[in-house]
C-alpha cells in the first residue's frame, strides 16, 4: 500500500503534521447526521433494563442523557474536530432483545458536518450502558457503531448500506 501525498490530505500540513482544517471560506449550510450503535447484554441485564430494577436507576434514560452531553463536548474529546453550534441533539436508547440500540441525530447550521457529534453521542451512550449495567453483566460488547445518514455540505447526502448479513432490522442477532 502506498503512502498518500500529505499535500492532498486536508488534515495534514505539506510536511505531514496533523492540523485542523480551515473551514472559514465554506458556506454555512444546514447539516444533519444520524449514527447508531448497539450494546450486547446478558438476558439477566436485559430483564433488569426492561423491569427498570437497576440500583443506579434507569439505564436507558441515563445513557440517553449521557449521549446528549457527549455530543456537546465532541470538540473537547477529538483533537481536530471543530467546535460546532449544535441546534439539536436527539438520542434514543431502547432495549431490543439482548441488545440496547442507541441512535443519535445531531443538527447544526455550520461550515462543517456533525457526523462526529452523532458518533460521539452514540459511543458515550453505549459506554454509559456498560457503566450502568456492569454489576449485573461484565461481558457486554459494543457493536456496530456507524453513521447511518448525513445531509448537507459539499459532499451531499450519505445513507449507509443495510446492516451486515446476520443482523435483523431491529438489531437482534
Amino acid at each position: 500500500m502506498s503512502t498518500p501525498d500529505p499535500s492532498t490530505l486536508s488534515h495534514l500540513t505539506p510536511d505531514g503534521q496533523a492540523r485542523m482544517v480551515d473551514v472559514g471560506e465554506k458556506p454555512i449550510t444546514a447539516r444533519r447526521a444520524t449514527a447508531e450503535g448497539f450494546v450486547r447484554v446478558s438476558p439477566e441485564l436485559a430483564a433488569c433494563i426492561r423491569d427498570n430494577t437497576l440500583a443506579k436507576g434507569s439505564l436507558l434514560e441515563v445513557a440517553r442523557l449521557a449521549g446528549i452531553q457527549a455530543a456537546k463536548r465532541t470538540d473537547e474529546l477529538i483533537p481536530l474536530c471543530h467546535t460546532l453550534p449544535l441546534d439539536a441533539v436527539e438520542v434514543r436508547a431502547e432495549l431490543l432483545g439482548a441488545r440496547v440500540r442507541i441512535t443519535a441525530t445531531a443538527r447544526t447550521q455550520s461550515r462543517t458536518g456533525v457526523e462526529m457529534e452523532a458518533l460521539t453521542a452514540v459511543a458515550v451512550a453505549c459506554l454509559t450502558v456498560i457503566d450502568m449495567g456492569k454489576a449485573v453483566d461484565k461481558g457486554m460488547v459494543i457493536e456496530g457503531l456507524r453513521v447511518l445518514e448525513k445531509t448537507g455540505g459539499r459532499s451531499g447526502t450519505y445513507v449507509a448500506p443495510p446492516a451486515p448479513a446476520g443482523t435483523s432490522k431491529d438489531g437482534t442477532a
